[in-house]
């Protein structure tokens, strides 16, 4: 029922413990792809000791044929689904996966697109840099209250898709993590069944952050600007 997608690149030092939660967590259904961007990955052999020590797990290692970087890799798990539900997550311990089974079941009720939400009541953010939350925030209630799009946190990936809307769509973000906002904001305009619950995210404690705010800034305006195609109000 869902392919659980994690991209990663050099994650050799939180990638075990995602994947012990995942198996913790989350009782729907899944299988586990880990997308990374070259074999030689540090990250894959921990993957495969933990492939050998639980050989009842479905985890998978996918190699990014797209091209380097985040937003390839996200395209490369996304096209290479088969289950009925994609969920994205990443690897750094950021998204709280206890909500999985919750997102799934809003979507057996008829939902297209399920958002982990930040910005809404009960949803809270531990940590990170204060300017990217503070962006990261306005984007998403102004987009919320301007246009009706309906979640408050358009920027979060932790989101949970139908893998029949995600494959009709033409996915061109070139930037990085935006790529979730744009799936939304299409969505959006396509008439999809948008729903969000509220999540705490928790920035990472090890290892280096992929996020590259000024250089990714632009290519989030771009999809922000989209979607107010719909009208104000």
């Amino acid at each position: 029922m869902l392919d659980i997608i994690i991209p990663v690149y050099h994650e050799e030092g939180a990638i075990e413990k995602t994947l012990s939660l995942v198996c913790e967590k989350v009782k729907t259904a899944h299988r586990i792809v880990v997308v990374a961007d070259y074999e030689k990955d540090p990250t894959i052999p921990v993957v495969m000791g933990f492939q050998k020590r639980h050989p009842g797990v479905d985890v998978n290692i996918l190699i990014n044929t797209l091209g380097p970087g985040v937003v390839n890799a996200l395209k490369a798990g996304l096209r290479g689904a088969s289950s009925t539900y994609i969920l994205v997550t990443m690897a750094d311990l950021s998204d709280d996966l206890s909500q999985v089974d919750e997102m799934v079941s809003l979507m057996n009720d008829g939902a297209d697109i399920v958002c982990g939400s930040r910005y809404m009541k009960g949803g809270k953010q531990l940590g990170g840099p204060i300017l990217k939350s503070f962006i990261s925030r306005i984007a998403g209630l102004s987009l919320y209250y301007l246009t009706k799009l309906p979640t408050r946190d358009v920027t979060n990936s932790f989101k949970l898709y139908r893998q029949e809307k995600i494959q009709s769509l033409k996915l061109e973000s070139r930037g990085g993590f935006e790529l979730g906002m744009e799936i939304v904001v299409k969505g959006y305009l396509r008439e999809f069944i948008i729903r969000e619950i509220p999540t705490t995210w928790t920035d990472r404690t090890s290892g280096d952050s992929r996020f590259k705010l000024w250089k990714w800034l632009p290519h989030y305006l771009k999809w922000y600007f989209l979607a107010f195609k719909k009208g104000l109000f």
